[in-house]
This record gives structure tokens, C-alpha cells and sequence, in this order.
């Protein structure tokens, strides 16, 4: 007998017992009736960051920084959202007495996924101008990371995505959302979308992995995998950007193509990621980027385009995420950068790589040798990514590159199939294919528009 078009309570009861039976999260009951509930409850992050060998004075300080940057009236939403995270991400320092060393309180343990406190809770009233109450709410050591609203099968997700970004409105408890990482709405026939906070509605996104298990709800099997509790905090960890106003999650490819590239980054083994044009090859060269940096303190990223507007375009995505890097003016300067420690990274383009006045094949090939014969010394482990890799690994320049870095390891991304020409010569400079999402599978996914041709027949 089918159990589509169950009520949203019969659905909402099996959620509850998923997290508490198969995630292995705390329940902790039904709020409605629960006074003063909060996106930071103190008591459950008190014992936890006890339970951690933190002393009252220093959990005192750290609980009222947080309360601090979750709940400042003098900025926005988005304001107040990107603090908390930096707080989660990197600790909150503390200084309990004048003269003694600054300390940090870390929030939430990154390294050990399963000793953080995973609560779940229904039924959260919320107290504001105007009264709403979430379906759901994840907490991880007592403060809230994810809301979840369920509807009947019969009415569409559409309708959890507007309640949802309706109770982030000032009049309705914004301030609660401050805390919160991830936004989902789901019901049994459609499945399960998520976004960030402010996210539109047209822009949440949906999950796609082991497509033949077809053995369960569709919203039971990606609850199951987005919210297992060492995803969640990797989700939290690595995949979180903070885009010049907009904060922004991975769409599923972008999640396993990174999952994909930091592998071949711990073998020291470059490749190709071909993501088709319009989905995000900038999002997962900042990521790539920022992993590389915070995983490997001897590591350093240049990422080369072959075209000036790539170049400042990516210089504006890094410097618009608060992510420090140099826009190198010449070959020379990048050799110059690249020999010293700093910065560790940098964007440039590679026709910056050419010398001036070698036109010909004869002279250019020379050049090459010099510069194998004697390279120049790098400070580091490099890691370069090439943009839009199809319409430069083909030319000599690409030569000049391995030249000048021999001990680099190369990655090369691309929107654009390869021709049969063109492929060869990638995967003999780059390597095999990291990781694929090709045209039909963005289409699939709604992540892009389709391409109609219509033949106009002659008047």
C-alpha cells in the first residue's frame, strides 16, 4: 500500500525517528510549549564544552561572544550569519585575565565528527512580532545549524522553501537564522531541496547520489546522506563560501568533483575537471584552493587563465570571499613571487609565460630548453589550475609552464568538451579526468537550459 499522500505528522514521525535510530542524533522532544528556545542554548553548549575540559570563565567569555555576533542589531542577517561561522570555524578566542595569554574555545570539533553533541528537536516555537514554528531543528552542541520543513506529499516543496525564507524575514525571527547553515524543505513525493540562509527560492538545490537505490523515500535517502554526521561537518567545514553578500552551498557536483580533485592533491597528481559551461567551475576552484592552503601549510596555488577578463574575474571571486591574492603583472613578476615564500597565492595569465620577440617555432623551442636546462627555483609545493584548459593546453605556452614549474602539479579545468585534437594533448599535459558533469547532466538537473535549434526553412 502506498504512503504517498500521508499527512505531513506521519512523515514528520519517521523523520523524527531516522535521526534518532539511524543518524544516531539526541531527540529532545516537542517545543511548542517550551519557553525561551533559542538558536544558541546555552545549557546543552555549557556541558558539551565541559565535557571538552573548558572552565566555567572561559566558556562564560565564549558564549557571550557568540550571543554577541548572533544577535548584533547593526547588521544584517548575512552579517550576523558570517560571523557565527567564522566563529564555529576558527574557535572563539578568549582572555580571561589581563597579561595572560589569548586562548581559543572551539565550538565544534572538527577533527572527530562523532564527539560533537547532535541533537534533534520538532515543533521549535519561536518567539518574535510574529509567532513561527519550524518543523525541525538540528542543533550540534547546542546551537542550531539546520532547519527542516516537511510537507504533505500533495502540496510542493515550493511551499517549505517560502515558509522558510518567510521566517527569515526581520518580522518574523531573522535572528534565529543567524546560527543556521542549511535550510531544507522536503516532502515524500519531490524529495529533499536545500540552501543557505537568504537563499531564493529558485536557487535551492537538490542532491543526487546512488540514483538506482530506489528502496526508500526519496527524502528519507538524501536526509540519510546530507545529514550523516561526518558529511554534515565536512559540509560545514570545507564546503561554506560567503560570496560578496551572497552565501553559497555546493551543488552535488561541485561536492564530489572537490572530493575527487583532493585526492588526486594527496597523491600530487593533476587532471581534468570538465564541468560544463554555467555550473560553477569558479565555486570549485575556490574551495580546491582553500583546502590546499589550510591542509598543507607548504602549499601554494597559482591559477593561470588565458584570457584578461578570466583573470580579473577570478581575483574578484577570491577577493570577494575575504580570501587574500596577487594578480601577478608579468611572467617575470610571477617567477619573482613564485621564488619567494608569499604570497601563496596567485592568479595570472599565461601568456604572461611567453618571452617577448621569440615568434618563431625554432626560437620558442629554444626557450624551452633553456629554461628545462636551468629552471627557475620555487619556494614550495605548487598547485596550478588552468582555466578554461581546452583553449590553452594545446599551444606551446602550456610547455613553457611545465618548463618553468617541473615539480608542479597541474590541473586543468574546462566547460567545454575536448576535441579529439585537443584531448590528447590535455591528458598528456594534465593528466586523466578528476571529474565529469557534462551538458546532458546539467540539463538533467535543471542547472542549466537546454539548447533548441529550430531550422527556418527559406521564404
Amino acid at each position: 500500500m502506498s504512503t504517498i499522500g500521508q499527512p505531513e505528522r506521519a512523515t514528520q514521525n519517521r523523520v523524527v525517528t531516522l535521526f534518532r535510530d539511524e543518524l544516531k542524533y539526541r531527540y529532545l522532544g516537542d517545543w511548542t510549549d517550551r519557553e525561551d528556545n533559542s538558536n544558541i542554548e546555552e545549557s546543552l553548549l555549557s556541558a558539551w564544552l565541559t565535557k571538552c575540559g573548558y572552565t566555567p570563565a572561559q566558556i562564560s567569555s565564549a558564549l557571550f561572544k557568540l550571543r554577541t555576533e548572533a544577535d548584533n542589531p547593526n547588521r544584517s542577517l548575512y552579517g550576523n550569519n558570517q560571523a557565527v561561522y567564522n566563529l564555529l570555524r576558527y574557535g572563539v578566542p578568549v582572555k580571561i585575565e589581563a597579561g595572560k595569554v589569548t586562548e581559543t574555545v572551539h565550538l565544534i570539533n572538527w577533527n572527530e565528527p562523532a564527539k560533537n553533541d547532535f541533537v534533534i528537536v520538532e515543533e521549535v516555537t519561536l518567539k518574535g512580532d510574529l509567532e513561527r514554528r519550524p518543523d525541525i531543528v538540528l542543533y550540534v552542541n547546542g546551537i542550531a545549524i539546520g532547519v527542516l520543513e516537511l510537507k504533505n506529499s500533495r502540496i510542493t516543496i515550493g511551499d517549505g522553501i517560502r515558509q522558510n525564507l518567510s521566517n527569515q524575514q526581520p518580522e518574523f525571527n531573522a535572528w534565529f537564522y543567524s546560527t543556521v547553515q542549511f535550510v531544507f524543505a522536503g516532502n515524500d513525493s519531490e524529495g529533499l531541496q536545500y540552501g543557505a540562509i537568504g537563499t531564493p527560492e529558485k536557487y535551492f538545490l537538490k542532491w543526487k547520489e546512488d540514483e538506482h537505490d530506489n528502496t526508500r523515500f526519496k527524502l528519507d535517502k538524501y536526509l540519510l546522506k546530507l545529514c550523516d554526521k561526518r558529511r554534515l561537518i565536512e559540509l560545514m567545514h570545507d564546503f561554506v563560501l560567503f560570496d560578496g553578500g551572497i552565501k553559497k552551498l555546493p551543488r552535488v557536483h561541485q561536492y564530489f568533483g572537490i572530493k575527487a580533485a583532493q585526492e588526486h592533491v594527496r597523491q600530487k597528481k593533476g587532471g581534468i575537471i570538465w564541468h560544463s559551461q554555467g555550473t560553477g567551475k569558479s565555486i570549485v576552484m575556490v574551495l580546491l584552493a582553500k583546502w590546499i592552503l589550510e591542509n598543507n601549510p607548504n602549499a601554494r596555488v597559482a591559477i593561470i587563465t588565458d584570457r584578461d577578463e578570466l583573470d580579473k574575474q577570478i581575483e574578484g571571486v577570491f577577493t570577494g570571499i575575504g580570501e587574500p591574492i596577487m594578480r601577478t603583472t608579468s611572467g617575470i613578476d610571477l617567477m619573482k613571487q613564485l621564488s619567494q615564500a608569499k604570497p601563496r597565492l596567485l592568479c595570472s595569465l599565461v601568456h604572461k609565460f611567453g618571452k617577448k620577440g621569440k615568434k618563431s617555432d625554432r626560437d620558442f623551442e629554444q626557450f624551452i630548453r633553456e629554461l628545462e636546462a636551468q629552471p627557475s627555483q620555487t619556494v614550495g609545493e605548487i598547485f596550478v589550475f588552468v582555466d578554461e584548459c581546452h583553449r590553452t593546453e594545446s599551444g606551446r605556452l602550456h610547455q613553457t609552464m611545465k618548463a618553468i614549474m617541473k615539480n608542479a602539479v597541474f590541473m586543468g579545468f574546462t566547460g567545454t568538451p575536448l576535441l579529439k585534437v585537443d584531448k590528447k594533448t590535455s591528458l598528456e599535459i594534465f593528466g586523466s579526468y578528476i571529474h565529469t558533469y557534462k551538458f546532458s547532466e546539467a540539463v538533467e538537473d535543471e542547472v542549466v537550459l537546454d539548447v533548441v535549434v529550430h531550422s527556418l526553412k527559406p521564404a
